[in-house]
């Protein structure tokens, strides 16, 4: 569990309402998702103007466009990566960095990807003051994936793509997991799509909401 930095009570209090509604509305049982969760503060990872509305469960905008997912795509997103603290993980969109802390406390490497330099930088900082040195976070098109550290157990997905890149497939371990939002611009489906030796197995978990997957293998803007 990473050294948090001082907060307030309203903080904690909020925290800690956010973990019971996701336990009881949503029906999330993996514990070690949950504590992630519950040890990650939020409003470290959203402009200070928003912070009052950190622990709501919705999405937040957080500067180039580009937003902080809702606690309940993170914590489903995560738990569906079915994680183990000894796995190696690769992150596309990391965005100002709160799922890149969540996943740092259930897998034993974190790679992640940002397209946007601001935003990784900042969010770089923010991990490793929170005492998370099993992350590292790197300014990158996250389509081509990241293949020096390949293969990897998991690779999550933070924006929608028109169809998984071929990149992030070819980088997953037989057995591994990848979580990934894809469709048009509207209409989106979150899939889980599992590396076999014969080829791939695709679950479909409902429909999502997500910024573009803006990359090579992704959308052109």
């Amino acid at each position: 569990m990473p050294d948090r930095p001082l907060e307030s009570p309203v903080h904690q209090r909020e925290r800690a309402d956010m973990v019971t509604r996701l336990r009881r509305r949503y029906q999330f049982r993996d514990d070690r998702t949950l504590q992630a969760i519950a040890a990650t503060p939020r409003h470290l990872f959203v402009p200070e103007a928003l912070r009052a509305n950190a622990y709501g469960d919705h999405p937040l905008p957080i500067g180039d466009g580009q937003t902080i997912a809702q606690p309940y795509t993170v914590a489903l997103q995560t738990e569906l990566l079915q994680l183990t603290s000894s796995d190696r993980v690769l992150e596309i969109g990391a965005g100002s960095g709160y799922q890149t802390a969540s996943l740092a406390q259930v897998a034993g490497q974190v790679f992640a990807l940002e397209r946007l330099a601001t935003l990784a930088r900042s969010a770089d900082r923010l991990i490793r003051s929170l005492g998370l040195h099993n992350a590292t976070i790197r300014c990158f098109d996250g389509t081509y994936g990241w293949s020096e550290f390949a293969p990897y157990r998991g690779i999550l997905v933070a924006a929608a793509a028109p169809e998984v890149p071929r990149p992030l497939l070819e980088q997953l371990e037989v057995g591994g997991r990848l979580v990934i939002p894809v469709g048009s611009e509207r209409a989106q489906r979150l899939l889980r799509v599992t590396r076999t030796g014969e080829g791939q197995v695709t679950e479909d978990f409902g429909e999502c909401q997500f910024v573009k997957l803006v990359g090579k293998f992704g959308w052109e803007s």
